[in-house]
């Protein structure tokens, strides 16, 4: 059984910076045939000769197995609780085994949010599968695109392209825990050292006293707590005096000098500048409201 909707956006849409083209579901039984019929010119293939899209497209298969292959990617298998994801102008393949079947979710889509993305890093085709495991948020939000496909509410463009963001900061972010989850200990350690730095905001504490109290050495946990957080500790320290110095502008008597002198900064003209960095206003902007 496959359901598909396949849709159109205007030149104002594409301005949203992601528009949705296609989105469905199939559920193959074991021996069924495959693909399935009923699809749109340009995206039905066969899996022998595989194919090459003009877009984007995220799929989710939260039963059964099946194997994915690319220009990028070797053959590799596909277990039930994997995403995939198809690139544009690129070749691939993919089918469910014969004696699993499976059922899918995909969705496709086009834009420079997306095209961003690739070009930073976040997202390649040297590395298409994503071990996500089961989700019902995940199988969801594929429903309520659909649903949002059907309806053809004005929007829905805007609709379903929130659902597309949602769902690839999804899978990021769980295959990203994933991977960390393998070392719980490493993992406690940064949480430990997290609530050290947040607790001490005010006290005279050095990233490297953080390290030393944690048994390991400056330049493993600073590598360790960057791979984890996106920051390095001293930055994440810093912002967060940054951000407690606001609150104290905004709620208290005290002066910026002793604030910034209560917040461990260097000087008073040291923590305006890395306080009009951050937020965009000297502190005696905000003092003076």
């Amino acid at each position: 059984m496959q359901i598909s909707k396949y849709l159109l956006a205007n030149e104002r849409d594409a301005l949203w910076g992601l528009t949705v083209s296609t989105i469905g579901h199939e559920e193959i039984a074991p021996g069924d045939p495959y693909p399935t019929r009923g699809h749109a010119d340009g995206y039905y293939f066969s899996v022998e000769k595989g194919r090459i899209l003009n877009e984007y497209q995220l799929l989710y298969n939260p039963e059964g197995e099946g194997w994915f292959q690319s220009a990028n990617c070797s053959r590799r298998k596909l277990k039930a609780g994997d995403m995939f994801l198809l690139f544009p102008g690129e070749w691939h393949s993919y089918h469910p085994m014969e004696h699993t079947g499976w059922k899918s979710y995909w969705i496709g889509f086009k834009g420079r949010n997306m095209d961003d993305r690739v070009k930073a890093g976040f997202l390649s085709p040297e590395k298409p599968i994503y071990h996500v495991g089961y989700s019902s948020v995940i199988e969801m939000l594929y429903k309520r695109a659909y649903e949002a496909a059907i309806e053809e509410a004005a929007y829905s463009q805007q609709v379903m392209a929130g659902i597309v963001n949602h769902l690839i900061g999804i899978m990021y972010s769980l295959e990203r825990n994933k991977e960390f989850s393998k070392n719980q200990q490493q993992v406690d350690m940064i949480n430990r050292a997290r609530l050290r730095i947040r607790e001490s905001l005010e006290a005279d504490l050095t990233i490297q006293q953080v390290a030393e109290d944690l048994g390991v050495s400056y330049s493993n946990f600073r590598k360790l707590f960057k791979e984890y957080t996106g920051l390095s500790p001293s930055t994440y320290q810093q912002e967060l005096r940054l951000q407690r110095a606001k609150e104290l502008l905004t709620t208290t008597d005290y002066s910026i000098k002793e604030i910034a002198y209560r917040l461990n900064f260097e000087s008073p003209d040291y923590f305006s500048a890395k306080f009009k960095a951050k937020m965009g206003l000297k502190p005696s902007d905000i003092k003076a409201k």
